[in-house]
């Protein structure tokens, strides 16, 4: 049999369009269900079990365990989960990934693909044009279905059938007859293709097409299997490189976990793999008959249609028992994992710096691309913290004596806080931009613009706040002295940014269940802002003619009162994008807002 180069190139093209079938199935299912998605997300945190089901449901989902696990790692990271509840999940998305091997199994080799891809594109395809995005995300897996079983079919055609190069065949049988050796070999040999494809699905998919052609027997594909398990824990762990220790600890108990898994499965590995070939000729759906699987252990491959079958159900089997008595072996030693992780990798002592670095989104893109939207929304509400810190910075320099040691480190404070402001405004708009790029819902892009707007507005707020340690530093340098009447005006428009500044912050935090009365208050606060900014304009010009304090003093005065009234404007900025968000979200019957401007002041600004 002549193999040229241009068939080997065809076999990698298959592969490829099963991995981009993989991919568009996945993101189709990520844009039609987001928010379905975080709601599950939230329910980790409760106990073990709801890790357990939220890692299978989420995996089951999205088509990657790859992808739950990096996102775990990516919430270890930011706090938002801790190590033992992580593991729960890394233990549910293992499970879950064994729906994926039962879709391959089933409609890769049981059925006939030919029959129903080209109708589903038929149905597929007029949804592509619809308007409702919902539609359109459901197009999308349905096309993304499609591509990956015409890449499956794609690599079934494109392997070379061994029948027709004995020499080959016997070289391949040598491999495959070592007994323990040859067990280790292709568990090797799955580990590194699992490496390079980035996908355990994918790999389980050339398994089975390799293990039909007659390249490898039962026994051996069921070792490359076990090997695309372990082999699947590089992408959190590549993903933890640029996260901190917690992120790390729980890519290593993926890790961990999948070698314990692996480590008694070599002990049992010629028993289970009997016990599965049994199970699957005994099942009772007419695809196998008695002893047919078990067979072809040492022939060499399925010549038959039932042995095909019978090779993909029983490798499906394998992969489910594998995984199911690992999960019974493990738990009841599951509060040793965290321990054993926390062992292996240390924790280094608290660092000031650490406040200042990104939380959410320091692991990169996740694989799901509408999770990437709440990994950025949480570190926006981090950066919204963190401007409020800034604040409150300023209102304890405002009360200490300038030239000492105590000012100084303060204005150092506020500088290092600036500098991190910008950092954080340009990494998360990064971030976004590229989550832009992806394949996302119209509310989901909707959603990110949002959030583009409210993280320059706070980028400015850090920057007013700089604005207003400036002036303190001024004032210093002059020599001028605020009156008792100076301090208690500044005070109380401190008072009200600061009121204004926390119920930004309780909306930004929970941005999914904001309410009218909640952007009402910050409406409300922002009036108040100016109004009294208006009232201190006018007492000036009276209090520095009456003599009350000096010019001077009353210039820099009104700076900080002018430049505080300003920072509340960059508070209502943000309140003013999520309105807008939610009247372009909330429409009536005839596609019309239902949510009205709520705040005169922008519409005189408009």
């Amino acid at each position: 049999m002549h193999y040229s180069f241009i068939d080997f190139l065809s076999l990698i093209g298959a592969v490829g369009l099963f991995l981009y079938g993989m991919k568009v199935m996945s993101e189709g299912l990520q844009k039609a269900a987001g928010n379905r998605l975080r709601n599950i997300l939230s329910t980790v945190t409760r106990n073990r079990w709801m890790g357990l089901i939220a890692g299978m449901v989420i995996t089951a989902l999205i088509q990657s365990s790859s992808a739950c696990t990096v996102m775990v790692v990516s919430f270890v990271n930011a706090g938002l989960v801790t190590l033992s509840e992580s593991i729960a999940v890394i233990l549910g998305a293992n499970m879950g990934s064994t729906f994926t091997t039962w879709i391959v199994a089933f409609f890769g080799f049981s059925v006939k693909t030919s029959l129903f891809t080209l109708p589903v594109l038929a149905f597929a395809v007029p949804m592509l044009f619809m308007k409702k995005s919902s539609y359109k995300s459901v197009a999308e897996f349905l096309i993304g279905f499609v591509f990956l079983f015409m890449g499956l079919a794609a690599i079934s055609a494109n392997v070379p059938d061994l029948e027709k190069s004995p020499a080959l065949f016997e070289a391949l049988k040598h491999y495959t007859s070592l007994g323990l050796w040859s067990m280790l070999l292709f568990f090797a040999v799955g580990v590194v293709v699992t490496l390079v494809v980035q996908s355990s699905a994918a790999t389980f998919a050339i398994v089975l097409v390799i293990a039909t052609k007659g390249w490898i027997p039962y026994d051996m594909a069921c070792a490359m299997v076990l090997g695309s398990n372990v082999g699947t824990t590089i992408t959190p762990l590549l993903a933890s490189l640029r996260g901190n220790i917690a992120a790390k600890k729980a890519a290593i108990s993926h890790l961990l976990y999948n070698l314990i898994s692996a480590a008694w499965m070599f002990i049992v590995f010629f028993w289970f793999v009997k016990a599965s070939a049994w199970i699957t000729n005994a099942m009772p759906f007419g695809w196998n008959e008695p002893n047919l699987l078990y067979e072809t252990m040492r022939s060499g491959g399925a010549s038959t249609p039932k042995l095909v079958a019978s090779m993909s159900w029983g490798l499906a089997i394998y992969h489910t028992l594998y995984n199911i008595m690992s999960l019974v072996v493990i738990l009841p030693f599951f509060n040793l994992l965290p321990k054993a992780v926390n062992a292996l990798v240390k924790s280094r002592p608290d660092n000031e710096e650490e406040k200042f670095q990104l939380k959410y989104i320091s692991g990169g893109l996740l694989s799901a691309s509408e999770l990437n939207i709440l990994a950025g929304q949480r570190e926006m509400g981090i950066f919204a913290q963190k401007t409020e810190e800034m604040l409150g910075l300023v209102k304890k320099l405002l009360h200490t004596k300038i030239g000492t040691n105590e000012f100084n480190e303060l204005c150092e404070s506020i500088d290092r806080y600036e500098d991190f402001s910008d950092h954080m405004e340009y990494e998360i708009a990064k971030f976004l931009n590229q989550v832009m790029d992806g394949r996302l819902s119209f509310d989901a892009k909707m959603r990110v613009t949002t959030m583009l707007n409210i993280v320059s507005e706070l980028e400015s707020i850090g920057d007013s706040c700089n604005n207003l340690a400036n002036t303190l530093q001024r004032k210093g340098e002059a020599q001028a002295h605020f009156t008792d009447y100076n301090y208690k005006h500044i005070d109380e428009m401190f008072k009200y940014v600061s009121e204004a500044m926390s119920n930004m912050l309780a909306v930004l935090v929970d941005l999914d269940n904001v309410t009218i009365e909640d952007l009402t208050r910050s409406y409300d606060k922002e009036r108040q802002i100016n109004e009294y900014r208006n009232k201190c304009r006018g007492e000036n010009i009276e209090n520095i003619n009456n003599k009350l304090y000096p010019y001077s003093t009353g210039v820099f005065y009104m700076d900080i009162i002018c430049e505080a009234e300003k920072l509340g404007d960059y508070i209502v900025n943000v309140i003013d994008s999520v309105e807008e968000q939610m009247r372009r979200l909330v429409l009536d019957e005839q596609g019309k807002p239902v949510i009205g401007e709520l705040n005169p002041e922008k519409v005189k600004r408009q």
